[in-house]
């Protein structure tokens, strides 16, 4: 038999990854269990319906061309579909066998004479039959006669569908609730979403597989980019007017000098190892542009002397012949694929200029991150408070920044407790420099679970904390570490002009030596980790401590 994965739109012969399919329908019953919880507990022993439909293949305008389909989320965790316009009608209830093995009925399109002559067609239905674990599977035609199927069986069924009327999720027609509502039976949409993001929020063997492979290529990319920086520095790249051939340049000969075509070779590499898909468009900012936290333009050259690092006018000049050098400068990616739809999400800093080495004030911000970051990996384990997470780094920050001269410290001739860390924390002078939250939930999604990683009732870290209420604002996580969850872990510092200019009298602040770091612009370093029984494991790979970034930038490692 042959296997199927997604392509442009439709399946393609290649190889497929069990894993999803075999755990779909694990994931079905975590996601029942879930939703029974969130029900009023005179609704709990009724049977539970959920009917979702998968996403539908979008075309680029008049062109009649389809867009490389990505299956919607929610779906894809519940049935290891990715055939577009698909259907599930899964059936549950508590207390009979329906509880630990549910009804599942996938419904994927009929293939047709135009999906055959135009692309690659969907699996007939024996062959999806060995490719999805469902209890049955037919086409579309067949969905409503199901339904009716179900509510003769199970008059009382309270009916889940995704929210209605959102931009957020694939629409569901009306025809198929109106069959529902006909017989008097109830359909909501209040409970479904927030049980599937609260059993997705802690992954399974199958899905930490996924993320680690998404990982790895990701990690991967990372290390060619930084590879090929440092074979320019070394010579053995040259500047495409200087190349010396009459023909486009080989992958092996082509030369970084801006943010494209860092970001290409980046996608490029991830391609090459059969991703599909980037998990979020990549962030490639160089120079003082790495200040901007999702920099998304990714199209300006390096600096380069005597033009002013965050001058946008060098273009040209830099390849054409000159011995003129990059001015010192940061390239900052913060990139990560897709595997089978699960993401990898990874940030590197990485210096640009100076023979691939960073100055001495990108070096001093670099290992203060690293710091940071190292001392968030130090407090991860079950049941720690990711607000504690955050709040440790920011008490990095402070006293890294007093070590560096950036703030002053109660040693300071003319200061005192006042300028003591607790003092500063409590001021929230850091949220300036570290603005965002120091990592996320990861999923399917990119930022994963939003409602199920910061819950309405969350429960926050001590009143008698130092911290400065602003220090999250923005973290999309806000919950007790659980085993099996997977998080991001990105402290960064920045040097924005904007986020600086309402601080820009602060009493804390030497800032003859803060205009010493600025030119910085920003440094973030992201690693992905799942929450283990006794701490972590980090799934990147791509190393990150200065002395092997420095080596592979400047090609002599």
């Amino acid at each position: 038999m042959e296997k199927w994965k997604v392509g442009a739109g439709k399946i393609e012969n290649d190889l497929r990854d069990p894993l999803i399919s075999s755990s779909a329908r694990k994931h079905v019953t975590k996601t029942f269990s879930a939703l029974v919880g969130l029900l009023p507990p005179n609704e709990r022993t009724k049977p539970q319906v959920l009917l979702v439909p998968g996403g539908v293949q979008e075309f680029r305008n008049d062109t009649d061309r389809e867009l490389i389909f990505r299956q919607e989320s929610n779906f894809y965790y519940l049935t290891g579909c990715a055939v577009p316009s698909s259907f599930l009608l899964a059936v549950s209830q508590a207390g009979t066998s329906l509880e630990q093995q549910a009804q599942l009925d996938l419904f994927i399109p009929k293939a047709e004479l135009a999906d055959i002559m135009w692309s690659v067609p969907p699996p007939s239905l024996s062959d999806a039959s060995e490719l999805f674990d469902a209890t049955r599977i037919d086409h579309p035609a067949a969905l409503p006669s199901t339904i009716e199927t179900v509510l003769k069986a199970y008059p009382d069924a309270l009916f889940h569908t995704l929210p209605k009327s959102s931009p957020l999720f694939p629409a569901l027609p009306s025809q198929y609730t109106d069959l529902v509502l006909q017989s008097n039976s109830a359909v909501t949409d209040a409970y479904l979403l927030p049980a599937l993001h609260r059993a997705r929020l802690v992954k399974d063997a199958a899905e930490i597989a996924l993320i680690r492979k998404a990982n790895e290529i990701s990690s991967r990319a990372h290390e060619t980019v930084m590879r090929v920086l440092g074979q320019a520095v070394q010579g053995k790249i040259k500047a495409s007017k200087e190349a010396g051939v009459d023909r486009p340049l080989l992958p092996s000969e082509w030369l970084i000098e801006t943010e494209a075509e860092a970001e290409a070779i980046f996608v490029a590499s991830c391609r090459r190892e059969g991703s599909i898909h980037q998990a979020y468009p990549p962030i490639v900012a160089a120079s003082s542009r790495a200040s901007t936290l999702h920099y998304c333009c990714n199209d300006k050259a390096f600096a380069w002397g005597p033009i002013a690092p965050g001058a946008h006018l060098n273009r040209d000049a830099l390849t054409s012949p000159s011995t003129k050098q990059f001015t010192p400068q940061v390239l900052l990616i913060d990139a990560g694929c897709e595997w089978n739809n699960y993401a990898a999400d990874i940030t590197r800093t990485m210096p640009v200029g100076n023979g691939g080495k960073f100055t001495k004030e990108a070096r001093e911000i670099y290992e203060l991150v690293l710091e940071m970051q190292k001392a968030s990996f130090d407090a991860l384990k079950p049941g720690f408070h990711w607000d504690g997470i955050h709040s440790i780094c920011h008490h990095v920050l402070v006293k890294g920044f007093q070590r560096l001269g950036i703030f002053k410290s109660p040693n300071d001739a003319g200061s005192g407790s006042w300028n003591s860390e607790e003092a500063i924390l409590a001021e929230g002078v850091g949220a300036a420099f570290f603005p965002h939250g120091v990592g996320h939930s990861l999923g399917l999604d990119v930022h994963d679970v939003p409602s199920a990683s910061k819950p309405k009732d969350n429960a926050t870290i001590p009143d008698s904390s130092p911290d400065h209420e602003s220090f999250f604002n923005y973290l999309r996580l806000r919950l007790p570490l659980e085993e099996g969850m997977v998080v991001t872990v990105e402290p960064g510092i920045y040097f924005s002009p904007h986020l600086l200019a309402p601080i820009r009298d602060s009493k804390h602040i030497n800032h003859d030596v803060l205009a010493r770091y600025e030119p910085v612009g920003g440094v973030r370093i992201e690693d992905v980790v799942v929450i283990t029984e006794s701490g972590y494991e980090n799934l990147t790979t791509v190393r990150s401590d200065v002395e092997w970034v420095e080596g592979v930038c400047s090609g002599v490692a």
